[in-house]
């Protein structure tokens, strides 16, 4: 069975999905649904289509985290000695030579990643150029928008 690997902050909002989907979602629905029935004829009845439609998203939902946290690797970096080397899960700032600007990212699992937040995924192709360099070290990525130098300013193991 193939590990995914998650952040400790990751999988706890994936957790926390899933209590909110068991305890408030699907109740909710499931009331929704039964007082749809009380109108009678269903063929017609638009609340209960919906509602049943709403029923199937949040039970696929539910499947696909459970699986995500069972083959979950859930990865404390906190707790990891990497020596100052960009590993997954380390916070990591970059000098981008073609905006002239500094960025921060933080490497992450496929399911977290956020390019808006700075939450890039451990499978994209700048956190692949990233990991296992240090400090000082450069290193340069093929991205749609053309190749891009970035150098490594600070690793942070937070």
């Amino acid at each position: 069975m193939k590990r995914t690997p998650l952040t400790v902050r990751g999988a706890e909002r994936l957790k926390a999905e899933l209590k909110k989907l068991k305890t408030e979602d699907r109740p909710r629905v499931v009331n929704a649904i039964a007082e749809a029935r009380e109108h009678g004829d269903l063929k017609e009845n638009a609340e209960y289509h919906a509602a049943r439609e709403e029923q199937g998203l949040i039970e696929a939902r539910i499947k696909d985290i459970e699986a995500k946290l069972s083959t979950a690797e859930i990865i404390d970096v906190t707790k990891v000695n990497a020596q100052g080397k960009v590993i997954f899960g380390a916070t990591v700032d970059v000098y981008d030579e073609a905006s002239d600007s500094e960025v921060t990212y933080q490497i992450v699992g496929e399911d977290e990643a956020d390019i808006k937040e700075g939450l890039l995924s451990v499978n994209s192709p700048i956190a692949r150029a990233l990991i296992g360099k240090e400090e000082g070290d450069e290193c340069e990525v093929e991205t749609p928008g053309g190749l891009r130098r970035y150098e490594i300013v600070e690793v942070r193991y937070q």
